[in-house]
């Protein structure tokens, strides 16, 4: 990871309201003119949430939807075809808005063990239940993450590229919370080392370009994430207890940064800017690090992704989060 990487003020997590590629699109890039996202609009159906999406961009792995939700299948078949149809649309829309950008440009994806606790082999089960599922899934995602990002790079040639992996699943896979298909049991609990090193390897995928790892479950594992290489995480404010308090500030003090999600990911009513983040300085303070830090260390999101407020508070909610941003770096004492 390149050491001297600094990251925009503000961003969007991923998922927005509504189902309009170009909508979107010019909604993200007018919020962030600094650091803009690829949208993503579950709304449209299967193929066009996290999970879809993510498996339409595997290599030689297919998936499907059942009823129980998405299988590893033999072949693409329509729903890959209606997930890969769906980025390319979105990646038509971002590139049109983004013509002779040359700053950052955020793309998300889910990262390997929230797809090996997502998609069903094909006895039902996640494929989290079977170690050999699991590293294919994640050598299949690293490919298919590659070929992306050179797409995102060939349509957006100015751009600096930033990967968020999302693992909200991580600390369920972690603590063996994860539940099989009867409901009764749970998967046990993969070995640190195991989630560490298969992280490690997706996030190699971006080379000397950052990766961000994001959930919005409690207990985001900071020190695992650090050393799997993850330059920075992203996770929901609210949920951070004084017990995180001591890998925040170590991992404020290794150079990664946070992002911090702050504005509620459905509709609220929403304090003024200052107050968004009030609780941001005070955790400075608490972990006695200087002010000036603040800018540098923090890039303020929404606490989990907006596909599920109306379209109107979602504008709101990003135009929030860029004049909360603001009043950081303006004053943080």
């Amino acid at each position: 990871m390149n050491p001297h990487f600094s990251f925009g003020p503000a961003t969007g997590i991923g998922s927005l309201p509504g189902g309009d590629a170009r909508e979107a699109a010019k909604t993200v890039t007018g919020s962030f003119e600094d650091f803009p996202f690829l949208a993503e609009l579950p709304a449209r159906g299967p193929g066009a949430d996290m999970i879809g999406r993510t498996a339409g961009m595997l290599v030689e792995m297919y998936a499907r939807v059942e009823p129980s939700g998405w299988r590893l299948g033999d072949r693409p078949g329509r729903d890959t075809k209606r997930a890969r149809s769906w980025l390319g649309e979105d990646l038509d829309a971002l590139e049109e808005f983004t013509q002779g950008y040359e700053g950052q440009v955020k793309v998300q994806a889910v990262g390997p063990w929230t797809l090996a606790s997502a998609l069903e082999l094909k006895n039902g089960e996640a494929a989290l239940s079977d170690p050999g599922a699991c590293r294919d899934l994640a050598g299949s995602l690293t490919e298919g993450l590659r070929q992306h990002l050179g797409e995102v790079r060939r349509r957006l040639p100015g751009a600096q590229l930033v990967l968020q992996l999302d693992e909200p699943s991580l600390t369920s896979v972690l603590r063996g919370h994860v539940k099989t298909a009867s409901g009764y049991r749970t998967h046990r609990a993969v070995d640190r080392q195991v989630v560490e090193a298969t992280l490690r390897d997706v996030v190699g995928v971006q080379g000397d370009d950052p990766v961000v790892v994001h959930s919005c479950a409690p207990d985001v594992p900071f020190a695992l994430l650090r050393r799997a290489g993850a330059a920075a995480v992203s996770f929901d404010f609210s949920l951070l207890t004084e017990r995180d308090d001591d890998v925040i500030g170590e991992a404020v003090e290794a150079g990664t940064r946070l992002f911090v999600g702050v504005v509620p990911g459905t509709d609220a009513a929403l304090s003024d800017p200052a107050g968004s983040v009030m609780g941001v300085r005070t955790l400075w303070r608490r972990l006695g690090l200087r002010p000036g830090l603040l800018a540098e260390a923090v890039t303020l999101t929404p606490s989990c992704g907006l596909a599920g407020a109306s379209p109107a508070y979602a504008r709101h909610a990003l135009a929030h989060c860029v004049r909360a941003a603001r009043s950081l770096a303006d004053n943080p004492e």
